[in-house]
This record gives C-alpha cells, sequence and structure tokens, in this order.
C-alpha cells in the first residue's frame, strides 16, 4: 500500500537534458516506487522565450530512456506550471490581504541610494507604507523579525537561518506575474508534494520557499539536497564546457541500463559496496540518509566502464540487434552492398569484448567491408619499420595454400617470425596494418579469417607495393 509520499521532478524545457537532471530524477523515482507513491513531472514552462515544445517531449523521451515511464502507476503528469498561473496569482493576493506580503515601489537606484543594511538586502522601507497595487510595483514578502527558520534536511540535516538576515524577498513582479520562489511554493502545495529532492544549489532558496510554505497554512516537505555533479577539475558540471546531455550519451552508444546505474551512484551507493547491479536492486536499496554531502565526481571513463560491463553482459544476439545503428548510414564509411552480415557475426563477438560503447563498433569492423583498409599515416609509420617488407613477404608466401583457420594463420606467422628471429608481437604489427590499417584492433588471426584468403592477400601485397615505392622514393 501506498504510505502517501509524493516527489516531484520539475525541469525547464529550455534545452537538452541534463545528466545532473537526470540523477536527482531517478533519485526521485527510486523513492516514489520503493514506497509506492508518485512522481510528479511537473514542467516549469513560464519562461516564454526560451522555453520550446520540442525540448518538452524530449524531457518526456529522455526520462522514458533511463526507464522513468509516463505508463508507470508511479508517474503523473506532466504539470505545466504556466497553467497554475491563476492559482499562484490568488496565493499572492491572499498574501498581501493576511499582510504578509506589501507593495514595493523602491527602485534600484533608490536602494543604491538609501545604501541599506547589506545583510538584509532590501532594508524594508515600504514595509508600513499600504501601497496599493499599481503596475510597477513589485510584491515582496514580510519576513519575521525575530526568530529563525530551521530547515531539517535528511542529507544536510539541521540548519538555522536567521531570519533578519532575511530580505523581504519579492514574490511577484510588477506586473504581477509570480516569480520562482513563489510559483515553485504554491505548485508544490497544490501537487500535495510530501519531498523535494533537489540540487544543492537550491538550498538557499529553502528557507524562502518554508516561510512561504508556512504563510500559505501548509506544512512544509521534507527537504533532502543532492550534492553537486563535478567534472575532473573539480568544477561543477556545466553545459558550456563538458558534456552533459543524455541524449548525447545515448547517442554515442552507452546503454540505458548502464546510465541508469552509473548515475544512481552519483552521491550515493549501496551499503555493501556492488556498485554494478540492476536497477531493480539499487531502487530496492536506496536511502536517502545514505547520499553523501560530498560533492558527485562525474568519472567519464568509469562511465565508459560501466558501460563495457553491461555490453559484455549482452547476449551475443542482443549485441548484434545493439550495433545495428551504427552498421549503416549515416556512420558506416562503406557503401550498403559491401556490407555481409555473416561477416559481421563471425566477429561481433570479438568486439563485444573490446568496445566501451556502441559506436565503436564501426571502426572495429569497417575495414571489413571497405574496399581497401582505412588509411592511417600514425599506425603505418609505427609498424612499418625495417624489415617489416621481409615479413609480408614471408607472411604472404606462407599464407598462400594454408588452411584458412585462425590456428593455422597464426602458425604461419610464428613460423615467419621465428626465421626472421622477431617475437610474434612485433612481426605481426605490420601484417596488422596492412590487413585492417591500424595497429589496434579484434584478434589479428580470427580477423584474417573473417576477411578471407583473397582479399588478405591482395592487401599484403598492397602494403608491400607501397612500401618499396616509398623506399624508392628516399
Amino acid at each position: 500500500m501506498s504510505d502517501g509520499i509524493r516527489v516531484r521532478f520539475a525541469p525547464s524545457p529550455t534545452g537538452m537534458f541534463h545528466v545532473g537532471g537526470a540523477r536527482p530524477a531517478l533519485f526521485n523515482w527510486a523513492l516514489a516506487r520503493q514506497r509506492r507513491g508518485r512522481f510528479v513531472l511537473r514542467i516549469e514552462d513560464t519562461d516564454a522565450e526560451r522555453n520550446r515544445p520540442e525540448w518538452v517531449e524530449g524531457i518526456v523521451s529522455a526520462l522514458a530512456a533511463i526507464g522513468i515511464i509516463s505508463s508507470d502507476p508511479a508517474f503523473e503528469g506532466p504539470y505545466f506550471q504556466s497553467h497554475s498561473a491563476g492559482a499562484q496569482r490568488e496565493a499572492s493576493l491572499w498574501l498581501f490581504a493576511e499582510r504578509r506580503a506589501y507593495y514595493c515601489d523602491c527602485t534600484r537606484e533608490d536602494l543604491a541610494r538609501r545604501g541599506g543594511p547589506q545583510q538584509r538586502g532590501y532594508d524594508g522601507y515600504c514595509r508600513d507604507r499600504g501601497l496599493p497595487y499599481e503596475p510597477g510595483r513589485a510584491l515582496r514578502f514580510r519576513t519575521p523579525d525575530t526568530g529563525s527558520t530551521v530547515v531539517d534536511d535528511v542529507i544536510r540535516g539541521r540548519t538555522e537561518f536567521p531570519n533578519d538576515a532575511i530580505e523581504d524577498f519579492i514574490i511577484a513582479r510588477g506586473d504581477g506575474t509570480p516569480v520562482f520562489v513563489l510559483a515553485n511554493a504554491v505548485d508544490d502545495i497544490r501537487e500535495r508534494i510530501t519531498h523535494v529532492v533537489r540540487g544543492e544549489e537550491h538550498l538557499s532558496n529553502t528557507p524562502k520557499q518554508q516561510l512561504l510554505w508556512e504563510a500559505l497554512g501548509a506544512a512544509p516537505p521534507v527537504w533532502a539536497h543532492l550534492p553537486v555533479i563535478v567534472n575532473q577539475q573539480r568544477q561543477k558540471l556545466s553545459k558550456r564546457r563538458d558534456k552533459v546531455a543524455l541524449e548525447d550519451y545515448l547517442a554515442e552508444g552507452y546503454l540505458p541500463a548502464a546510465l541508469i546505474n552509473y548515475l544512481m551512484l552519483l552521491g550515493w551507493g549501496p551499503r555493501d559496496g556492488v556498485e554494478i547491479r540492476p536497477y531493480a536492486e539499487l531502487e530496492a536499496l536506496f536511502r536517502l540518509e545514505d547520499v553523501s554531502k560530498a560533492s558527485a565526481f562525474f568519472d567519464a571513463k568509469k562511465l565508459a566502464a560501466f558501460n563495457g560491463a553491461y555490453i559484455r553482459a549482452l547476449s551475443l544476439g542482443e549485441f548484434i540487434e545493439a550495433c545495428q545503428h551504427w552498421l549503416g548510414a549515416p556512420y558506416a564509411p562503406w557503401v550498403p552492398e559491401e556490407f555481409d552480415a555473416a561477416v559481421f557475426r563471425s566477429v561481433a563477438g570479438l568486439a563485444q569484448t573490446r568496445v566501451a560503447v556502441l559506436s565503436e563498433i564501426t571502426t572495429s569492423v569497417d575495414w571489413l567491408f571497405l574496399a581497401q583498409p582505412p588509411e592511417d599515416e600514425a599506425s603505418w609509420a609505427k609498424a612499418m619499420k625495417p624489415g617489416a617488407e621481409a615479413i609480408l613477404a614471408a607472411v604472404r608466401k606462407s599464407w598462400t595454400d594454408a588452411d584458412w583457420t585462425a590456428e593455422a594463420l597464426r602458425g604461419g606467422l610464428e613460423a615467419a617470425a621465428a626465421e626472421h628471429g622477431l617475437k610474434l608481437a612485433k612481426a605481426q604489427a605490420p601484417i596488422r596494418v596492412a590487413v585492417t590499417g591500424r595497429t589496434i584492433g579484434l584478434p589479428l588471426f580470427e580477423s584474417v579469417e573473417a576477411l578471407g584468403r583473397e582479399r588478405t592477400l591482395a592487401r599484403i601485397d598492397a602494403a608491400a607495393a607501397k612500401l618499396a615505392t616509398r623506399e624508392a622514393g628516399r
């Protein structure tokens, strides 16, 4: 049975879906589902100049991608903040009628001229002037003069904010429209939100919002402010300098399950220390009181490692299906007629153990479906050292009539390496570059087997000719 918990996720439709928003969304979702409550999606769409309908669609689809599905019984919404403008306006008028708010006609120049106590910000000049509403007059909340506002935060503990340090803050603009702090409080009360779980950047607004909840006759919610997410330089993750769009990670080939798993661990972790595990387990284990106060480091390398682990956990069929997106236009450099699904399947298991993101599959197998191997001058220079021409010739001779199996091909190259006094790793470098174009890739002998005798020998011949031409030109 439900215990009545109601949480909310309230993004603004002003851009791509930020991974910094995905984390609180997942935490709220876990809370709602484990306690059979409701997850309320509220779109804060009051910034008309920046809002776009497609961003709203992007939010819903991004949430769905990380498992927050609108058809789930725990999901409610989306509600739109703009649709409750009337209720927000009524709340502001009620606060004025109850003398919990007053109109102010002070301009910035007035405030600067009077100087006012810097601690409070606004100096309360209009508190007792009894001004009625007129266009251009802002509505300010009358903050208590004495005492303190105590915020009990599940993560950060008890914090007291002296009321005389909180200025009489604006709750409605000169045109009567509510500002963020009032709109949020009114919407949360109307939507019966019981727990507000959000980023710590909102902590400074919390005493003001709590005062508004109380002034509007409602018991404040349970507060929980999550630690900020930082990059490698320990700077707050920013869309201006960091890759932060969830859509970008999905487009690159990160599996949703891996992203969900990793994002759930930003600032929290299961008590048993086991990190890579299904979401259902993470949801059951999640506890707000276990969330850390310390900043959460978004480690791109760790995320890639998580994704690699999830890729390797797929069945071969699932992996092949997941790769299809990157095996055609616009990602694949080969013409569609050259792609051979059977050949791809023969090497897919080898690639599955090596790729960290699905988009890497294209460069892992492109040499199989291109007429010529990719040109990589750095790989060529590294592998085609003095003696490479002799190895190419020896291997070419050995492989001409060899059984075309990885085992037989390996034996032929080992014999050629021994003949020239080379270790296997050094001997296979020029062969790998001649055949695949790169010094790093799938296991060589299985790769050569998949490419076939005719194409392999032709590429070795082409590499030998290229070496001879360059040598003649020196």
